[in-house]
């Protein structure tokens, strides 16, 4: 016999047939409530159909009115789609967001709408003409209940919705506080089926911490088309917003920003960005050409080594993981044969930017050798390649892209992985097998 009832925590989500004092899933006392489970209708269900006989409607996509994130979404915004932009309080989510409602406002002939669950519509309109976006066709509604937000949706038919934000929106059918894990799975399949029904694109914006386990965003990327990241640190003007989940296009690509007093201004030149003020002729430091989703950028890596009193030395780095700092050390000492148990070690990644491919490997190598030898890298010099734990360079994709961007930098020469044949107007590039080889060649001084 099937149950009529269920009992879900409305801390963390958990389903269970009967009812606990103390969630399973989280721990917490006294938060499984009795809910009534969904009646299963056969009435509307839907029919199998032939891909080959599908057609796409005239307009699938359409531009975001910023090309940055175009890029990031594979080209522009899919009709009916629910996108998730997450990121930590402050970060310029709600700006990127107003520019983006007020520029496809202008640029489409139905409304889009913007609904704010932290302020109020006046506060919304001074943000708005702050940046200049101020479109006839946007509209504010400042309002949390879900359930009129919807009616709200369904009477205007507008474009584009901008639900700001996710943590905000609460459903009155459901005994929960906003915020809670239930109420957020339950707003977000509202508005995931009210997308899907109406064929419009809606957003929603999720506060997380650095950490991002933060009960908002985390829980609904299963729900969502497209997942975005913003991020940046409140010390530097950019931001990079890259997107973990993308039905529509490719995952991982990358866009960045400038915040301005006017709002966020897109980056053409980002690599041109990420060196600005880099130190010459200063030991420990070194260009490494990424890859950035479908884009090729340059970031310097800065090491600094010292002699340490512990009897555990330092590994400490900024902007990449710590676990291939400690990892990179070992290699070096073993298969290089520099000396680093007595070291300390800082990496860094210059401009606040994170780096997360296998290819910058090479150039955290290549920074620590140079600041333990106190030998300067040549400034107009780039590395690429993945190192492995036998000291081996490692093939990298897109071998073609780096050493252009890196000659559109500048730069004049190129370390790559062994096996690369690439020919690029202005720039020598210059292959090793392994990581001591290309430390020698980085630091030679002819």
């Amino acid at each position: 016999m099937r149950l009529k009832t269920r009992f879900v925590c409305r801390a963390c989500g958990y389903d269970a047939a009967k009812w606990f004092g103390r969630c399973p899933g989280c721990g917490e006392w006294n938060t499984m409530m009795e809910q009534e489970r969904p009646k299963v209708s056969t009435e509307s269900l839907a029919l199998p159909q032939s891909v080959a006989a599908l057609e796409l409607p005239p307009e699938v996509r359409f531009s975001s009115g910023l090309a940055e994130l175009d890029r990031v979404l594979g080209g522009g915004i899919v009709a009916g789609s629910l996108l998730l932009l997450g990121g930590e309080p402050g970060i310029g989510k709600s700006t990127l967001m107003l520019q983006v409602a007020n520029a496809v406002a202008q640029s489409q002939s139905e409304p889009v709408l913007y609904v704010s669950g932290e302020e109020s519509v006046t506060q919304v309109l001074l943000r708005a003409q702050r940046l200049q976006a101020v479109s006839p066709r946007l509209l504010a509604l400042a309002e949390t209940n879900i359930l009129h937000i919807t009616e709200q949706i369904k009477a205007c038919q507008p474009r584009l919705v901008v639900m700001d934000s996710i943590q905000t929106m609460f459903d009155p059918s459901f005994d929960s506080p906003p915020g809670g894990i239930t109420q957020i799975r339950q707003t977000a399949l509202q508005l995931q089926r009210l997308a899907k029904e109406q064929g419009l694109a809606i957003v929603l914006v999720g506060h997380i911490t650095k950490s991002g386990d933060i009960a908002g965003p985390k829980v609904i990327e299963h729900q969502t088309d497209v997942v975005l990241y913003f991020t940046g640190e409140s010390f530097y003007t950019h931001r990079v917003l890259r997107s973990t989940k993308n039905r529509f296009g490719a995952s991982n690509e990358v866009g960045v920003f400038e915040m301005t007093a006017q709002g966020l201004k897109e980056v053409s030149n980002p690599s041109g960005m990420f060196l600005t003020a880099r130190p010459q002729g200063v030991a420990g430091t070194v260009a490494v050409a990424i890859l950035g989703g479908s884009r090729v950028l340059l970031a310097e890596v800065q090491a600094l080594t010292m002699f340490s009193h512990l009897a555990a030395p330092r590994r400490l780095a900024t902007g990449l993981d710590q676990r291939r700092l400690v990892v990179m050390a070992a290699v070096l000492e073993k298969r290089a044969g520099i000396r680093l148990s007595d070291q300390d070690i800082y990496l860094k990644v210059a401009g606040g930017m994170r780096l997360d491919e296998p290819a910058a490997d090479l150039g955290m190598a290549v920074a620590v050798a140079s600041s333990v030898r106190g030998t300067p890298v040549d400034c107009r010099l780039a590395v690429a390649g993945e190192v492995g734990l036998a000291g081996e360079l490692r093939p990298v994709g897109r071998a073609k892209e780096r050493t252009r961007e890196a000659a559109r930098q500048g730069f004049t020469r190129m370390i790559l992985p062994k096996g690369f044949d690439c020919r690029t107007n202005g720039l020598e590039v210059i292959t090793a097998k392994t990581v001591k080889e290309a430390i020698d060649i980085a630091l030679s001084q002819d």
